[in-house]
């Protein structure tokens, strides 16, 4: 039984007074009073609780307000966009001239029935976050896998600042390679200066997971000759590339929301060129103060430059044997190079000590120098400087007659 029924039953049946019902059941006599007089005018209507909802509520949000909330939601999903309650708090204060919280969108949504209750998340202050304090202080990269309409498989190349979540160049190819990761990032240096780091993971990137047996690929050589700081994370871990990997799912998003699909790499590169523009000018990003465009948090601040690495050398020492045609293999830079040797050493086993384009080739069982060079970048063969012979089926060229050596013609007496 409630304490309401119990209060009024003391006084209206028990025939107690106001004041010692209050005082038995700990409640005060205003209260006994107004329970009192609710039953002598309503009967037992007055034991139904009753809602404590206000009669008015002047901050209340309006049905138009309301309105615009779900029509922008509906609206920016259906174009592939972040349609959470941030999002469209920024929409409504800076195109409708509305301040509604976050939590106030999140609220009317979930009365719409346009939120999915999830689970209980883990709380973002658990994560270790990090973000460079300048522009161009670190660029993360990494590639994503993208269908065509016609059923062929293309890759999505993306560079990224750290510090404003600027797309610095999103690229569409057949298959990302070292080549294209290089020429793709000399084309946004060549647009927005060199960065004084990079965060990168996999085999395109760099020859660390592969044992270094092939020394440094032509990336590496670039962000070496650039004093650029190389870093990179560990297999299997995408959290340290982690705004890398949350841009390609936004971008992913808006490209499964066009319509029609690309059906080759120049209608998915014309895609991904309207969206580069879009993210970095238009579209107000969660992680950034104030929720600022990228392209304004990235021209916002003075921007960081490279170092100095000439004193960082590369050595690597490797056991190799000689062919048969006394050559060794060498990779330099992600290309394969021929170094003669010399036939007389023909499957010998060596040593290669190698330091950036400094070679010495010693012989592994005597310690014997057998050469010593610079490679020079541009020539596939580095020949050992000694005249060729002649294949042995070619017949020997015919010497030129001499007259001072009796060979001339001998004069008729």
């Amino acid at each position: 039984m409630s304490k309401a029924r119990l209060v009024i039953t003391a006084v209206v049946t028990e025939g107690r007074s106001q004041g010692e019902v209050a005082r038995a059941y700990g409640v005060s006599q205003g209260w006994v009073s107004r329970l009192v007089a609710r039953y002598r005018a309503e009967g037992e209507a007055a034991f139904e609780p009753r809602s404590r909802r206000p009669k008015t509520s002047p901050t209340a949000v309006r049905p138009g307000t309301v309105e615009l909330i779900v029509g922008l939601r509906k609206e920016l999903a259906g174009r592939g966009l972040d349609a959470g309650p941030r999002t469209i708090a920024w929409h409504l204060r800076h195109h409708h001239q509305l301040t509604v919280s976050p939590a106030t969108v999140s609220r009317y949504l979930a009365r719409a029935g346009l939120v999915v209750p999830e689970p209980r998340k883990r709380p973002r202050s658990s994560y270790i976050r990090f973000a460079a304090e300048q522009p161009n202080e670190c660029w993360q990269s990494d590639f994503t896998h993208y269908p065509l309409a016609g059923g062929a498989d293309a890759e999505i190349l993306s560079w990224l600042d750290d510090h404003s979540r600027y797309a610095l160049s999103v690229t569409a190819w057949h298959q990302v390679t070292g080549p294209v990761v290089l020429a793709a990032f000399r084309a946004a240096v060549a647009a927005h200066g060199p960065p004084a780091s990079t965060l990168t993971d996999g085999m395109v990137f760099t020859t660390r997971f592969s044992g270094g047996k092939g020394g440094r690929n032509s990336f590496e050589h670039e962000l070496r000759r650039l004093g650029i700081t190389q870093k990179n994370g560990r297999p299997n871990h995408p959290q340290t590339q982690g705004k890398a990997e949350r841009f390609q799912q936004t971008l992913k998003n808006w490209l499964r929301a066009q319509d029609p699909q690309p059906a080759d790499l120049a209608a998915l590169q014309a895609l991904l060129d309207t969206f580069t523009s879009r993210y970095n000018h238009h579209r107000p990003h969660r992680s950034l103060p104030h929720q600022a465009t990228p392209a304004t948090a990235y021209h916002a601040r003075p921007k960081a430059a490279p170092g100095d690495r000439t004193a960082d050398t590369h050595h690597r020492v490797r056991t190799d044997r000689i062919d048969a045609t006394g050559k060794v293999t060498l990779r330099h830079g992600g290309r394969l190079y021929h170094l003669g040797i010399g036939r007389a050493h023909a499957r010998t086993r060596i040593l290669l000590l190698v330091q950036d384009l400094h070679i010495r080739v010693i012989d592994a069982a005597t310690g014997e120098l057998l050469r010593e060079l610079t490679l020079d970048p541009d020539r596939a063969y580095q020949p050992t400087g000694k005249p060729r012979r002649p294949p042995k089926n070619q017949a020997p060229k015919p010497k030129t007659p001499n007259p001072d050596r009796g060979f001339g013609v001998i004069p008729m007496s």
